[in-house]
């Protein structure tokens, strides 16, 4: 849909749709001739923007709302042992960024990929921040733990 565009509102998709424009699909097919005969100084842009052209620099200055990590596995995993060492690995890469970042957070989400491409996401908000290796991995292994397996592999934690 065209008014998922940033800056084409209601006004412009309608006009957009009255010239046939009803896609970014639609809007790539037409020239910048077209485009700046159509919308003006604005036709560039879309005659851009339908192109992935976008030089405005980042600006990546928004507050860090959370800190993560997570891995893809080469082989998916079926031994829980496994599993938990993975997991285990993964709450010390956690751990070791909250000390980078000198923050802390109190709710620990556990993302889980199972081989056939089913995700579940389970969560657990603490009253306290949560701080330590011990701390984030047991949360992390109790979440986990909540999962019914059902004797499925795991590709991405």
């Amino acid at each position: 849909m065209i008014e998922k565009f940033h800056g084409i509102g209601e006004v412009r998709a309608a006009k957009m749709h009255s010239l046939g424009i009803n896609a970014g699909m639609d809007l790539k097919g037409r020239s910048l001739t077209e485009l700046t005969h159509h919308f003006g100084k604005a036709g560039n842009y879309y005659y851009r923007i339908a192109r992935a052209e976008d030089d405005r620099p980042v600006e990546a200055n928004r507050v860090r709302k959370s800190i993560g990590a997570e891995n893809s596995f080469a082989h998916n995993l079926s031994d829980v042992g496994q599993m938990l060492q993975e997991l285990e690995q993964i709450a010390q890469i956690v751990e070791q960024r909250l000390e980078k970042h000198e923050t802390r957070g109190r709710t620990l989400t556990l993302k889980v990929k199972f081989s056939d491409y089913q995700q579940l996401t389970r969560g657990k908000t603490m009253l306290a921040p949560i701080s330590g290796l011990d701390t984030i991995f047991e949360l992390a292994k109790a979440l986990f733990e909540s999962i019914d397996l059902e004797n499925r592999s795991i590709s991405f934690m």
